[in-house]
C-alpha cells in the first residue's frame, strides 16, 4: 500500500500545505513592519512553491488512479487518505515554524524594500553572514503562545469558515479522482469536476474570509486593533487550517459519490 509512488506525492502535498499556511506568517510580518503590500508581494514566493509542487503532484496522483482502474491497486482509497494525512503533517509543520517564520518575514520585508527586487533580496540573504544570523530568529512554539490564542475571545465564525474552506480544498481534487475510479464510464468527466467542490470553497474564501482578514489588517495598520490581536487571529486561522485538513478525511468519499452522481446525470 505504501510505496515510493505514494511517498513522493505525499511529500509534494506536505510542501503545498506548508507553503500555503506559512503565507499567514508573511502577512503578519508585513503588519509588524507596516509594509503589508511588500509582504503580499513576497507571498508570491510561497505561492510559487505551492503551485510548482501542485504541478508535479498532479501526474503522480493521476498515475495512482490509472493503476487502481486496472485493478492493480486495491488500496487506492487508503492511499488518498494518506495524501490528506500529508496535508495535515504539512500544516502542523507550518504551525511549528510559524513563530520563526514571522520573525524572518519581518526581516525579509525590510531587506526586500532595501534591495528593490526579489532576486537582489535573495542574493543578499544568501550571504554567509546573513545565513548565520538567521539562526537568531529561530523561535519554537511555546505554551505561552498557545494560551494567547484563547485570550480575549477567538474569532469562532472566521475559524469555522476557514475549517470548511480548507477541508473542501484539501479533498476537492482527490474526491474527483476517486469519483473517476468509482465511475470508470465517466472517468474523464469526473476527474475534471474538481470545480464542483472547489468552487464552493472559492466563493466562501473570496466573499467571507479574505475581505474580513483584509479589513482587520487595515484596522491594525491604523492603530484601531492591537498587533497582539492580529497575532491571535492569524494563529487561530492557522489552527483552523489544521482542523480543516482533518475534516477533509471525512469528506473524501461522500464528495466522490456526489461528483459521480452529478456526472452520471449529465
Amino acid at each position: 500500500m505504501f510505496s515510493l509512488s505514494l511517498a513522493i506525492p505525499m511529500l509534494f502535498t506536505m510542501l503545498i500545505h506548508a507553503a500555503d499556511s506559512l503565507s499567514y506568517a508573511l502577512r503578519l510580518g508585513g503588519l509588524r513592519t507596516r509594509r503589508i503590500a511588500l509582504a503580499i508581494s513576497l507571498a508570491g514566493i510561497l505561492l510559487l512553491i505551492s503551485r510548482t509542487s501542485n504541478m508535479a503532484q498532479g501526474p503522480m496522483v493521476g498515475n495512482l488512479v490509472d493503476t487502481a482502474t486496472r485493478g492493480a491497486n486495491p488500496h487506492f482509497a487508503a492511499q488518498l487518505h494518506w495524501l490528506m494525512g500529508a496535508a495535515t503533517i504539512g500544516t502542523a509543520l507550518a504551525i511549528l515554524c510559524f513563530p520563526t517564520m514571522v520573525k524572518l518575514s519581518s526581516r525579509m520585508v525590510v531587506h526586500f524594500e532595501a534591495a528593490g527586487s526579489i532576486p537582489a533580496m535573495v542574493r543578499g540573504m544568501l550571504k554567509r553572514s546573513k545565513i548565520r544570523n538567521a539562526t537568531y530568529y529561530i523561535t519554537p512554539p511555546s505554551w505561552k503562545m498557545a494560551k494567547r490564542l484563547v485570550q480575549h475571545g477567538m474569532p469562532r465564525r472566521l475559524m469555522l469558515l476557514n475549517v470548511a474552506v480548507t477541508a473542501i480544498y484539501t479533498t476537492g481534487v482527490l474526491s474527483s479522482l476517486y469519483a473517476a475510479y468509482l465511475y470508470p464510464g465517466q472517468a474523464v468527466a469526473a476527474s475534471q469536476s474538481t470545480g464542483l467542490i472547489n468552487g464552493i470553497a472559492t466563493i466562501l474564501l473570496t466573499i467571507l474570509i479574505d475581505p474580513r482578514i483584509s479589513l482587520l489588517s487595515d484596522k491594525s495598520l491604523r492603530g484601531e486593533i492591537r498587533l497582539d490581536r492580529m497575532n491571535q487571529i492569524y494563529g487561530c486561522m492557522l489552527v483552523s487550517r489544521l482542523f480543516g485538513t482533518l475534516l477533509a478525511q471525512l469528506l473524501l468519499i461522500p464528495f466522490a459519490y456526489w461528483i459521480g452522481w452529478i456526472v452520471s446525470m449529465m
